[in-house]
């Protein structure tokens, strides 16, 4: 496993993260969410990012009990905060980032996270008070960091402005081969200011595996077939996306690995990307995951792959 750094920051993160959207607590029976968790640090993984919503909490009191008894200092944790935990929590007010974080840390079963992220923009808060708050719970030691997930340019720069508060480290954008949005302002904004980016569904929710074939019936037991984890991958499953993925597969074979380890390494080629996040309900998916870390891809094949599947996102 190779290592990047997160930002301005001294938070050394490995390439791959262990993610726990619609897993953990949720999706995935609790021993094998275990046994990817174990699996996970045997690779070398050190970065686990998940969020108070994840479950309503339930992420986070799966890794507060997955991570006791390991070294606090061995990991990197990161949650976030804004979407609704009841009918009125919610947000990224003052009042509401001191509640939640309070509560993240007591799921986790520690006195502070890594990383604290916005995940996303709360249009009915000042930002400046954000700011503000985000900067007392980095102050009082609950967070190390802040970050932002999926910000639009303005939002960013106009937080890269404020004066006087903490700076953000990271950005969580959609980065993979089927969606390149954040390379036309975000990767670059974040670029010059110190902010690197830690990817999420860079498999586009398990299509760039290539498990999911043109006019075929969806494998048995896959995230499509899940009632708690498929919600989210109609736009994937579209047939000309799967039509364009089945092409990426000979490119990968020419580089000699699977199509996940092609389509990882290809967000691991941008200088700004520290970490992508990948989620896992079997370890042996880790195995193959992590192996995209230090990959090297001839150039050619992955300008190949981007002319396969542009325009079909």
């Amino acid at each position: 496993m190779k290592y990047r750094k997160l930002g301005d920051s001294d938070l050394t993160v490995s390439e791959i993260a262990l993610g726990s959207w619609l897993t953990y607590g949720v999706g995935v029976e609790q021993d094998k969410a275990r046994a990817c968790v174990d699996r996970a640090f045997g690779l070398g993984i050190n970065f686990i990012d998940t969020a108070n919503v994840y479950g309503r909490g339930a992420a986070e009191t799966f890794l507060g009990e997955a991570l006791a008894g390991r070294p606090r200092d061995s990991y990197v944790l990161a949650t976030k905060v804004f979407f609704p935990m009841s009918d009125t929590d919610k947000g990224l007010s003052s009042v509401q980032i001191h509640k939640q974080i309070d509560a993240s840390l007591a799921r986790l079963k520690t006195d502070h996270v890594d990383l604290y992220q916005c995940h996303r923009y709360d249009a009915d808060t000042p930002l400046e008070e954000t700011l503000t708050a985000l900067s007392e719970v980095v102050r009082a030691g609950k967070a190390r960091y802040i970050g932002f997930s999926e910000w639009s340019p303005d939002q960013i720069a106009a937080a890269f402005a404020l004066p006087g508060v903490e700076r953000f480290v990271s950005s969580q954008p959609q980065y993979s081969l089927l969606w390149r949005r954040p390379e036309q302002k975000v990767i670059p904004l974040c670029a010059k200011s110190g902010v690197s980016q830690i990817v999420w569904s860079p498999l586009a929710q398990g299509v760039l595996t290539g498990k999911y074939a043109p006019g075929a019936a969806l494998p048995p037991q896959s995230r499509a077939t899940s009632d708690s984890m498929g919600q989210m991958m109609s736009n994937w499953l579209r047939p000309p996306v799967l039509e364009a993925v089945e092409q990426l597969k000979p490119l990968a074979a020419a580089a000699g690995c699977t199509l996940a380890q092609f389509a990882l390494a290809w967000v691991l080629r941008e200088p700004n990307v520290a970490s992508a996040i990948v989620g896992a309900s079997r370890p042996e998916q880790l195995d193959d995951n992590a192996a995209a870390s230090g990959l090297v891809v001839d150039p050619d094949l992955f300008r190949q792959a981007e002319a396969l599947v542009a325009g079909i996102a």
